[in-house]
């Protein structure tokens, strides 16, 4: 299996994902894997990279056998373990792990119900994902850390458009709009799956995990030869591993008919997780820091760094405004709707359904409306009152804010400021 998508002359799409082993290619794995999967247990180091780093960023290559056997393993547990008598298998999203789950793992002493695991507590799971839980206890609050950035991130980064990735208080944290299949719901699943790769890779650096340390990337090509390359890095591999199977199993573990909307939906999820996953590997980083006696920098030592999490989430954006519509044809594929537009590759961001204006309040669909927004009276772009007012017009009232103002430095070392009251003119959509 590849991770990386196939584009072929048909324009058809086609992921790892959908391409699973049958069931004698697997018996005649099944030995290999197992010694190569204890490997990995045992040390994390044991994880093939699948970066190869440079300066600048951080490229996708080619996985060895090691990712296979991981992803291997993981389905033969998940459909060999018994499933959990919980109501974690009830319907829902794994993203609540970063809302409602968050608490459990911050306080596991107040969830904790006789010989009742925590995983059982959290409503969302699907089973592969509740029994990786349980096999994972550990990683599980970094999952939820990872999934709560990416639902903020999110937030943020559509906080002037209509749809502004509002959250509601149950288990499928964004409510019905998710069950459409649109940009919005590319962009969540992507920056989710993306939220919980930055997590774990952050985790095994700083020592949290019991299964993974620092990175073990290699070298890139171009570093400076006289730099020494080691460090603490971030363990961008086994965080991109561990998601791909936890994110990921929600959709494998389905059989869906050949070609029904259904399954080119849950091609459409994986396709977008990945795009997340690779979103993290993409902008990665080389840093590197100087020794030596007063900043004669003798010695320059170099690792592998994470970008910032508002970056990925800016890369991401772009993805989303470049999003390609597609369909699933009859023999169980995603291709490009409309033949003129050039295929989507593995980074970029593919959807089924157009979306919705969101201009009105439509409890079926999930949008909140545009009543009552805020909205920026001379924009022409989407936070612009006539585009987020959906042409409804716009109220304008007057309010005095206090700020701070006329600040100066005084050494040494304070800013000492003044506070100034200002009447504006604030515009909400009618």
């Amino acid at each position: 299996m590849k991770p990386q998508l196939e584009m072929k002359k048909n324009q058809e799409l086609t992921t790892d994902s959908e391409q699973f082993p049958r069931r004698d290619q697997r018996e005649q794995q099944q030995q290999q894997c197992q010694r190569r999967v204890a490997d990995d247990a045992a040390d994390s180091s044991s994880f093939s990279s699948p970066l190869t780093c440079s300066s600048s960023s951080s490229s996708f290559a080619s996985y060895s056998l090691s990712l296979s056997c991981w992803t291997m393993m993981i389905l033969l547990l998940i459909f060999n373990a018994p499933l959990p008598a919980s109501s974690s298998t009830a319907i829902g999203n794994w993203m609540n792990l970063g809302v409602q789950g968050y608490e459990v793992w911050r306080n596991p002493q107040l969830y904790m119900v006789g010989a009742q695991p925590l995983c059982t507590q959290i409503p969302g799971l699907s089973p592969g994902q509740a029994k990786l839980c349980q096999l994972y206890q550990d990683h599980m609050s970094s999952v939820g850390r990872g999934a709560r950035a990416g639902i903020a991130e999110c937030q943020w980064q559509f906080r002037y458009r209509r749809w502004n990735c509002s959250t509601v208080e149950d288990s499928t944290v964004f409510g019905p709009v998710l069950q459409i299949g649109s940009r919005e719901a590319a962009f969540a699943h992507s920056i989710a799956a993306a939220g919980v790769v930055h997590s774990i890779s952050r985790a095994c650096r700083e020592g949290q995990l019991s299964s993974c340390g620092c990175s073990r990337a290699l070298r890139p090509k171009n570093l400076n030869q006289e730099w020494i390359w080691g460090g603490c890095g971030d363990n961008i591999e086994y965080g991109y591993k561990f998601t791909q199977g936890f994110v990921d199993v929600r959709e494998r573990e389905k059989n869906y008919k050949r070609g029904s909307r259904e399954q080119g939906r849950s091609l459409m999820n994986l396709h977008n997780n990945e795009a997340g996953r690779r979103a993290v590997i993409k902008k990665a980083r080389v840093t590197c820091k100087c020794h030596g006696v007063s900043g004669s920098c003798s010695l320059v030592t170099c690792w592998q760094q994470l970008a910032s999490f508002r970056e990925i989430g800016d890369f991401m954006k772009d993805k989303y405004d470049g999003a390609t519509e597609v369909r699933v044809n009859k023999r169980g594929r995603l291709q490009v709707k409309n033949a003129q537009y050039n295929l989507p590759t593995a980074n970029d961001l593919v959807y089924l359904d157009e979306s919705p204006d969101y201009c009105l309040r439509n409890k079926t669909i999930g949008s909140f409306g545009t009543y009552g927004r805020p909205c920026n009276r001379t924009s022409a772009g989407m936070d612009g009152c006539n585009l987020m007012c959906c042409g409804r017009g716009y109220n304008t009232l007057k309010t005095t804010v206090k700020e701070r103002c006329k600040c100066k430095f005084h050494w040494c070392c304070h800013v000492e400021c003044k506070t100034c009251i200002k009447t504006v003119d604030v515009h909400t959509c009618k």
